[in-house]
């Protein structure tokens, strides 16, 4: 009963993650000023290191970034037991890797960069809303997306 109950999680997880990502990545590229509807009142936010936390922070920080292209091109997902935050819904761990395009960097030869972002976020696609998110931008490849 254990390994249906563990195989559920795994697979809302998985689905939410993948409505998720395609949501988030959306909202990023198109739609920005939304983008703080996807963050709980309390989420945290390191962009390469530099923290931003509260919606009001996120805001000005999302505002000030140039335009961007995000490519997903992978995602893992896990669920996290015995409920971290000590709250429901169940949460769970999201590990992407993709390419990034942004600003002045559109057309140049360098075009592309690599990201990774790990979110932790409730599974219920009712209550979307990252707690914390780890974004890092690793390198500068030489191909386009």
């Amino acid at each position: 009963m254990a390994t249906t109950d563990f195989r559920t999680e795994v697979d809302l997880a998985c689905r939410t993650a993948d409505e998720f990502v395609n949501l988030y990545y959306e909202t990023i590229d198109k739609r920005r000023r939304q983008l703080t509807k996807l963050y709980m009142d309390s989420a945290t936010l390191v962009w390469n290191g530099n923290p931003v936390s509260g919606q009001d922070s996120l805001i000005e920080f999302f505002e000030m970034l140039p335009s961007s292209e995000f490519q997903v091109n992978m995602f893992d997902c896990q669920p996290v037991h015995g409920n971290v935050l000590q709250h429901k819904p169940k949460e769970m761990l999201l590990l992407l890797f993709g390419g990034y395009k942004h600003g002045e960097l559109f057309n140049g030869p360098h075009s592309v960069l690599s990201f990774s972002p790990t979110f932790c976020s409730p599974t219920d696609k009712f209550t979307y809303g990252m707690y914390s998110k780890i974004y890092v931008i690793l390198n500068v490849q030489k191909s386009s997306m």
